[in-house]
């Protein structure tokens, strides 16, 4: 079992290591309560997570073109596939992702026992990872994760994940990340481990039970005790808009060589640029949505939206193709319910509220490379 005992001033603090995904894990929780009975059990879960986990129905609330709208739809796309990638192994495992810190909560209501959720709100840890992370860190970690979903990944089997929750083994796996992506590392595991030891540090009771991930126990341990800075660990850095800036100057640059190239070669450059302009974007963005499989009128719309949306900064030829994809076949219920069952690319597809969001993404995606490419072939006429 992997525990550590730590005494503090004013407290006892019990920390288990867990798998998400262990059944042993479940049972160690159980038997812990039972035998330390603590004033109070911290869980590596915030608000939003500990909801997801509890109530599933959560997502019946979620409102698809306000992600479309908002631009969110990379970051929930990406939350979606590391969820996924969980799911994938607990099923792999026969054991729901979760269920020990489940485990937790039941059991602290039964023995009438404060629950306190004591990890960094996921929306903030998201948004400071990939502000951290470095073009080529995401292109490379969006590789390895869409390898995983297509099912090249490693195997996981039930001695893997045990081996997994051995200080020394983890210690191995965490120095790999700091290697592969020292900014995910930096923000998904250090930063967390202060968040949540001066969470646990704080808590007003003699006996605290934490469950957190086994790859937590060695820095939380090292930060007991320690006053971090929490206002500094939420803040998250207004994000660079580069695409905002791409924005203004692509047709700023569009328009320069389109005057030029009038100048130098006449007025029937204008018009020669203009429809190498409207096929290049329009017909990128169109087979963007069919290869997703998109509906007719949302091909329509991209393929009418993304030559004069690529132009204006405030708009994208995804939003308008994504909202299509979300009228004409609106998410039903049962697209909601699965959401939390979605382990696959596949079922991320066939899944009406998802597929709106990998419509959106991907038409985006094509309109942007279009936009590149138009300008440079327009460029070559001169």
């Amino acid at each position: 079992m992997n525990v550590e005992r730590i005494k503090l001033a004013d407290k006892e603090v019990i920390l288990l290591g867990t798998a998400h995904v262990s059944e042993e894990s479940i049972e160690q929780v159980k038997q812990l309560i039972e035998e330390e009975k603590p004033d109070c059990i911290a869980l590596e879960l915030d608000k939003a997570r500990f909801e997801q986990l509890a109530k599933e129905s959560k997502w019946r609330e979620t409102d698809i073109f306000s992600i479309i709208k908002t631009g969110k739809t990379y970051l929930l796309l990406f939350n979606l596939i590391l969820a996924g990638m969980q799911r994938k192994i607990g099923k792999e495992l026969g054991v729901k992702p979760g269920s020990e810190m489940l485990a937790a909560a039941e059991l602290a209501a039964r023995y009438d026992i404060p629950l306190a959720l004591v990890d960094r709100d996921i929306t903030i840890t998201m948004k400071r990872a990939l502000s951290k992370m470095g073009f080529l860190e995401k292109a490379k970690l969006l590789f390895e994760l869409l390898l995983y979903a297509f099912g090249f990944g490693e195997k996981v089997t039930k001695d893997k994940v045990e081996e997994l929750k051995n200080a020394d083994v983890l210690s191995a796996v965490i120095e790999e990340l700091s290697r592969e992506f020292p900014s995910i590392k930096q923000v998904l595991v250090d930063e967390r481990d202060k968040y949540i030891a001066s969470k646990i540090s704080k808590l007003n009771a003699k006996k605290v039970l934490a469950v957190i991930g086994a790859g937590h126990v060695a820095g939380i341990k090292k930060n007991l005790g320690k006053d971090a800075n929490i206002r500094e660990l939420e803040y998250v850095e207004k994000p660079r808009n580069y695409s905002l800036l791409l924005k203004v100057i692509l047709p700023l640059a569009l328009i320069s060589i389109i005057a030029f190239g009038v100048y130098i070669r006449g007025p029937e450059f204008a018009l020669k640029a203009f429809l190498i302009w409207f096929a290049i974007n329009a017909l990128f963005a169109a087979l963007g949505a069919i290869l997703v499989k998109a509906h007719w009128k949302s091909i329509v719309a991209a393929f009418c939206a993304a030559p004069f949306t690529s132009l204006h900064p405030a708009f994208a030829a995804g939003w308008f193709a994504g909202m299509v994809e979300a009228k004409v076949r609106p998410p039903r219920i049962k697209d909601f319910e699965e959401i939390s069952n979605i382990d696959s690319l596949g079922m991320l597809s066939k899944n009406r509220f998802t597929h709106a969001l990998v419509v959106t993404a991907v038409v985006n995606a094509a309109s942007t490379i279009a936009t590149f490419l138009s300008i440079y072939m327009i460029a070559t006429m001169l």
